[in-house]
């Protein structure tokens, strides 16, 4: 479904929201595996806080359009193309209909879908053939869950983003990734007031991802066994998916 990435010596790499969580541990991973890495973040402390001296650090803010064109065209300048672009960006605040705030709800929105469109619209003209864009959605995109108000509609439309790019692109040969994770220990999932089942480190979400890209996956989802249920649930009718979320989240 999409070109098969085993070897990452000498990739041109672009990573947005590279400075903690997944982003972070991708980067490191990646590095260990000799890719050429550009790695993009509002805070370049935190960017330099990686340790990867050879790293490109081009700190910008994910939903300013103009700052991703700026960075996108200083890398072209540089290293004459990119392999290929990872949007790791992402926002999470957990929200019920009682406590729906309209302000919060577009800055996580705009953080977690916005700024995946504002950097394929920089990027998509002069993606490879064998290269291509990859996007971290979440598996809370795959149906609507308790506490997701904001979070789960985002993550949702990029995964509809992500399909429609992968019809256009995969002919001519250019990879579209839509990476859904399950449970991962990060500084935002450490807000949940809740249990999270298989949950797993940055380093085995790294790890999880770059072996979709060896897969030529397109939907690059972990751990399974938390995620194949999640995908057998969204394709239950409504009767017995709201009975069934509500039974097992006891919301």
């Amino acid at each position: 479904m999409n070109p098969r990435i085993t070897d990452w010596q000498g990739r041109r790499v672009w990573l947005v929201g590279a400075s903690t969580g997944i982003g972070a541990a991708l980067a490191k991973t990646l590095a260990q595996r000799g890719a050429l890495l550009a790695l993009s973040s509002r805070s370049l402390g935190k960017l330099q806080a990686l340790g990867l001296p050879e790293a490109r650090l081009l700190p910008c803010d994910a939903t300013d359009a103009e700052a991703l064109a700026r960075t996108h065209a200083e890398l072209m300048g540089a290293w004459g193309g990119i392999d290929v672009v990872l949007y790791l960006a992402g926002d999470y605040v957990p929200m019920r209909a009682e406590s729906f705030d309209l302000a919060v709800a577009e800055r996580v929105i705009a953080v977690n879908f916005n700024g995946a469109m504002r950097l394929a619209a920089c990027a998509l003209a002069d993606l490879p053939v064998g290269g291509g864009i990859a996007f971290v959605a979440s598996v809370a995109g795959y149906r609507g869950l308790p506490k997701a108000l904001c979070y789960g509609p985002g993550k949702a439309a990029l995964i509809h983003f992500a399909e429609v790019l992968h019809l256009d692109l995969a002919p001519r040969g250019i990879g579209v990734w839509v990476i859904n994770p399950g449970f991962v220990a990060t500084p935002l999932t450490a807000q949940n007031d809740f249990r999270m089942p298989a949950l797993l480190t940055p380093e085995q979400a790294a790890q999880a991802i770059l072996k979709g890209f060896a897969q030529g996956r397109f939907d690059i989802h972990f751990p399974k066994r938390f995620t194949l249920g999640l995908k057998l649930l969204a394709h239950l009718p409504y009767a017995w998916y709201f009975r069934l979320v509500h039974r097992l989240t006891g919301e």
